[in-house]
């Protein structure tokens, strides 16, 4: 008899995510089991309590799954949980906290699609400014861009210390080179605006961060992407459902909330249920760059 699948699932936060949870079940794991409140120190420890009480056949039937909030802790763990194993005591482990590195991922994978489609061009060398950088999925989007050699500008609103030590931990961790520019004022937004040819928008949900009228003066901009849901839109103009849509007396396409979260979803899905390898397949060890390669490849798929 073939032994139950279970996903462990740590994170530091005080509660799982139902939407993770919810995600795994319809993956396929038979059982769910959450940790919280858990700390780097412990993950390794927990890592070896799920794989040394199985024999190896069974261990095929587990997988770790890494939640939070914070990139870096995520990653962190993703490598502790890693470094805990040996074979044949190994399973998959998959780090997504809050979702961010499938929505980052979605959200890249979108734009560079709409750019080929639309512009005949990639993310090489073109200037991107990330709003809401400091939050995981701006961070992560703007790390994502990096590695595809995207001139990634941070867009400070209120504390250029705060996103200057992000970017320099961002940039020592990945050997990239993001840089940092101050938007803290409108007319200081509009100046970024106007270098910017790919602009990505993750600020706090129900801020409008970037005007219409802004949009209208940023001559050189390409593609706007917009992970707000909630009303106001971070990016006036450009709807949750917008796919690829011209933006209204522009010459801007929009990229949606629905549209990214659409993609995220299946690249979610398909990575949790890629920890259920088939027979001999080795374990996986699932961050934000697979999740950005398996949306870039479903994306290809929508045009």
């Amino acid at each position: 008899m073939e032994k139950p699948s279970i996903l462990h699932l740590f994170t530091a936060a005080k509660n799982a995510s139902p939407f993770d949870v919810n995600m795994a079940f319809d993956a396929g794991f038979d059982k769910i089991m959450p940790y919280t409140n858990v700390e780097l120190s412990e993950v390794a420890g927990l890592t070896q309590d799920a794989i040394f009480s199985r024999s190896p056949s069974g261990v095929k039937r587990e997988g770790v799954f890494i939640g939070g909030r914070d990139i870096d802790l995520a990653m962190q763990m993703l490598h502790a949980a890693k470094n805990a194993m040996f074979a044949p005591f190994a399973c998959s482990v998959f780090a997504d906290p809050s979702g961010a590195f499938t929505t980052a991922a979605a959200m890249i994978a979108k734009v560079e699609a709409h750019l080929k489609a639309k512009f005949g061009e990639d993310l090489n060398g073109k200037t991107l400014s990330v709003f809401g950088a400091t939050g995981p999925v701006g961070g992560c989007a703007a790390i994502i861009a990096a590695k595809q050699g995207a001139n990634v500008q941070l867009v400070a609103h209120n504390s250029l210390a705060r996103v200057e030590a992000k970017a320099q931990l961002w940039n020592s961790e990945y050997q990239i080179n993001l840089q940092i520019v101050d938007g803290s004022t409108d007319a200081k937004k509009s100046d970024v605006l106007a270098q910017a040819e790919i602009v990505i928008c993750a600020a706090a949900a129900g801020v409008q961060v970037i005007s219409l009228e802004q949009l209208t003066q940023a001559k050189r901009l390409k593609i706007v992407a917009d992970v707000n849901a909630v009303a106001p839109n971070g990016v006036q103009g450009v709807d949750v459902s917008h796919d690829g849509v011209q933006v209204a007396s522009t010459n801007i396409y929009g990229i949606g909330a629905l549209a990214i979260g659409q993609l995220k979803y299946a690249t979610q899905h398909q990575l949790l249920k890629q920890m259920l390898p088939q027979d001999q397949e080795k374990p996986k060890y699932l961050d934000f760059m697979a999740a950005f390669n398996l949306a870039r490849e479903l994306s290809k798929n929508q045009y």
